[in-house]
């Protein structure tokens, strides 16, 4: 692993982009991948490696299942426990969110209603997933696509109580903020203005797409950073000051160049000081 610096702006880590993200030497620079993604070896794990050695690294995790009615997976705890020794990253990351139901994986993160009940069987998840990984993980807030009934706690409420809870940082999504302002009247602003400024360990911005039929914006990491996002990213770091912040793009991948150029303007936003309180 490089020897540590700070985090400033940084991309997923595509294998269509290896050979350039291993050469780029923009500073502050690193790379998040799905840890799924390099738990068995092979070719992948290989290039991860060979990054990590130049760039440092984050686990971005997409199947902990941790709003799920069960514990996460011991075996894949495990697994996943091995790559972060092994690959030494930066940040671990994961949902707030649940995709698994009796020993099944669905392809989706879904949706739960924010009760007392959820939020102690959430809090007793992550502190299981930190006690079996050795280390502090972050947790994301998750995109709306309809109003779940049931609910007991806002959710920035019930995220702060988490961080409180279990000594967890969070992960401040700013698309999924804006996208559920947009498809379930969250006031996007004033939910960022809210949001615990001391437990965000990292900061995620990508693009969305409009669904024709329903009219709902999609988490789709199809398209580059909105005006509107990046309008609400500035906000954001103007009142809690610079976090690594990642680009996400995970379908119609631009060239490397493209991305990089997005990544170089959050990397010149992170440099402006915040505001005095």
């Amino acid at each position: 692993m490089p020897a540590q610096q700070p985090l400033t702006a940084g991309l997923g880590l595509k294998a269509e982009h290896y050979t350039e993200a291993l050469a780029c030497q923009a500073p502050g620079l690193w790379f998040e991948v799905h840890p799924e993604n390099y738990l068995v070896g092979g070719p992948r794990l290989a290039w991860l490696e060979r990054v990590a050695e130049r760039h440092p690294l984050s686990l971005h995790g997409v199947s902990l299942s941790l709003a799920a009615d069960a514990p996460p997976d011991l075996a894949h705890l495990e697994r996943l426990k091995g790559l972060a020794e092994h690959i030494q990253p930066a940040l671990v990351s994961e949902h707030l969110a649940w995709s698994t139901w009796r020993g099944h994986y669905h392809p989706d993160l879904l949706p739960f209603p924010r009760s007392h009940y959820a939020l102690r069987r959430i809090s007793e998840n992550i502190q299981r997933t930190q006690e079996a990984l050795g280390r502090r993980i972050a947790v994301e807030n998750p995109s709306h696509y309809l109003n779940v009934p049931g609910h007991d706690w806002d959710e920035v409420e019930f995220l702060a109580e988490l961080a409180r809870r279990t000594g967890c940082g969070l992960l401040l999504d700013v698309n999924n903020v804006y996208i559920s302002a947009h498809n379930v009247g969250v006031e996007a602003g004033e939910y960022l203005d809210r949001f615990p400024a001391a437990a965000v360990m990292e900061v995620h911005l990508a693009g969305h797409h409009r669904d024709a039929a329903s009219g709902l914006l999609i988490d789709s990491h199809s398209a580059p950073v909105s005006q509107p996002v990046w309008a609400l990213y500035e906000r954001l770091i103007r009142r809690i000051g610079g976090r690594p912040t990642l680009i996400e793009r995970d379908d119609a991948l631009p060239a490397f160049t493209a991305l990089l150029a997005e990544r170089d303007h959050a990397h010149s936003l992170l440099g402006q000081p915040p505001e005095a309180p």
